[in-house]
């Protein structure tokens, strides 16, 4: 029997992730310093920490409703209302979900029908493609440009869109380049969106995480709430990764669409992170807010290194990612990322692993502790610097 035959021939056009394969390399190396894992290096503030304990303690070791506690969703609806000045209904237009990850899964699963095209900016996050296929859809991927900050404009989104496109999916502060887009970068879309009559699916998973002026969401511009499913979560301004809690805010007839496929799927968010969120967004304290300096200190340090370097590097405004070109090398993406992993020991992502765009890039990630940021990039202009660093 040939089992990879009866594998979902769909799958079977899905490449592995790049950044899994890359870094099944950095697993067999030992003394590495990581600048790759998209993860922040401080561990969740004792205050969610401890409640999620005390949870346990009082025996909350249950399923939940469908959507998520409600006491969570209407904390939610509260927290977006001071994040992006857009009034959810905690009952009807929130859903939590296990991470964004799964967010996105289930809004393109809800929305998607077989042949339907889904705009995706690139450089981006590498699940896009593949949960957009595996949902019948079609990706279509706008290739940003770096002169123009990596945003998406207009003219660029106007070429891509055919009588086929139905959906855009945005994720800014974005991953893996740290663009941002304004107020007025997002209102220019605004014609278009609306001409072409596109639903959006809009990942704000890094919106604390803006480092110039505050974040915008394009759920806040008139008309656009009813066409726009704002994603979102604790893994990254919270440092929850491991507790896989996000959520989902959007028009209730979406919403309800995806709890469907939640509640057939994953059923319900771990009842113990669930808890633990409610008292992140209850009581939120100046933990956070001294992530974010620590992130933005380490950004400067970053992009002041690489000038050193002569390697143009977009400055980013957001996230926790930096872009640096190195085409002037002579490597690619992927040659650079393997002899700096075995010559230095420095491990970052080829950004060709984002897509073709991403070619001639690397990714860094400066959530990591900044002496170790410090030392990496020591090797990185080492390495940069040496005369056999020559295409071979």
């Amino acid at each position: 029997m040939n089992l990879e035959e009866k594998i979902n021939p769909v799958l079977r056009q899905i490449p592995p992730s790049g950044i899994r394969k890359f870094f099944d390399l950095v697993a067999n190396t030992k003394g590495v310093i990581s600048l790759g894992v998209g993860e922040p290096d401080f561990v969740t503030p004792w205050y969610i920490r401890e409640e999620g304990i005390y949870s346990l303690e009082k025996g909350y070791t249950m399923y939940t409703s469908n959507q998520g506690l409600l006491e969570l969703r209407e904390e939610i609806s509260r927290y977006l209302l001071r994040l992006t000045g857009v009034a959810y209904d905690p009952v009807q237009e929130v859903l939590v979900t296990v991470g964004v990850s799964e967010g996105v899964d289930l809004a393109l699963r809800a929305l998607v029908s077989p042949g339907d095209e889904v705009l995706i900016p690139e450089p981006s996050y590498v699940s896009y493609g593949p949960t957009t296929m595996l949902a019948g859809g079609k990706p279509v991927y706008i290739r940003t440009r770096p002169e123009n900050g990596f945003k998406l404009t207009p003219e660029l989104l106007e070429e891509a869109i055919t009588p086929k496109s139905k959906i855009l999916l945005l994720c800014y502060p974005n991953n893996p380049t740290g663009a941002v887009m304004t107020a007025d970068d997002l209102a220019k879309l605004l014609p278009v969106i609306a001409e072409h009559d596109l639903l959006v699916i809009s990942d704000e998973i890094y919106a604390e995480l803006t480092y110039e002026g505050k974040h915008v969401s394009v759920a806040s511009f008139p008309g656009m709430k009813e066409r726009t499913v704002i994603l979102n979560g604790f893994s990254k301004a919270f440092a929850m990764t491991g507790w896989r809690l996000g959520y989902a805010a959007g028009p209730k007839e979406i919403i309800a669409a995806m709890t469907k496929i939640h509640q057939y799927t994953m059923l319900c968010a771990p009842i113990t992170a669930q808890k633990a969120a409610i008292e992140a967004l209850k009581n939120q304290n100046d933990a956070v807010k001294k992530m974010v300096e620590e992130y933005n200190y380490r950004r400067r340090i970053l992009v002041e290194a690489f000038s050193e370097m002569g390697l143009w590097l977009f400055e980013p405004k957001g996230a926790f990612y930096a872009f640096p070109d190195i085409s002037a090398t002579g490597l690619s993406s992927e040659e650079f990322a393997e002899r700096l992993l075995f010559e230095e020991k420095v491990a970052v992502v080829p950004g060709s692993a984002f897509g073709p765009s991403g070619e001639g890039f690397i990714r860094i990630s400066y959530a990591t502790a900044r002496k170790d940021l410090i030392e990496a990039l020591k090797r990185i202009k080492r390495f940069v610097r040496k005369k056999s660093l020559k295409k071979q």
